[in-house]
């Protein structure tokens, strides 16, 4: 087998990243508005892989949505709570503009960035009327196999 390469960034290509992403985000918030409304859910899906965010209306129609891969990481990164928080902050400027300050929240997968996404709407300043946890739970399974004699 070969040596394994590890990778350096240096300062200069570290914040040229940084503004790569931030951009990316200020441009995903700049999409137009259609419809106003007061009050949603907010649908987090966070998997080890990545983080995606929906936000729909109290009918269930989807208004904004956002994943860690739109706004521009990639590989492990995207499972990450710092990725989270980005996906928030590029969904709050879309749901500011539409008029929406109360929030019900269902987080579902065992990702990194399901608690950073909770703080992150928390700290925006929307009103959040209830936090829901619908992962699904194996509760017994299958019969096990027989145990093997020799």
């Amino acid at each position: 087998m070969g040596k394994k390469k590890i990778g350096e960034q240096d300062t200069n290509e570290a914040l040229a990243e940084a503004s790569k992403i931030e951009s990316q985000v200020s441009a995903a918030a700049g999409q137009s508005v259609k419809k106003k409304t007061a009050s949603g859910k907010v649908y987090v899906r966070s998997s080890y892989n990545n983080t995606i965010v929906t936000v729909t209306d109290e009918k269930g129609k989807v208004l904004f949505w956002s994943s860690a891969g739109s706004i521009g990481f990639t590989g492990p990164k995207k499972a990450t709570p710092f990725a989270a928080s980005k996906i928030v902050a590029a969904l709050t400027e879309k749901m500011k503009k539409a008029g929406m300050s109360e929030i019900e929240i269902i987080v579902s997968g065992v990702g990194g960035g399901r608690d950073s996404s909770v703080r992150s709407f928390a700290n925006q300043g929307f009103t959040i009327r209830a936090i829901k946890d619908v992962t699904p739970i194996p509760h017994n399974g299958p019969k096990p196999r027989k145990t093997r004699r020799v």
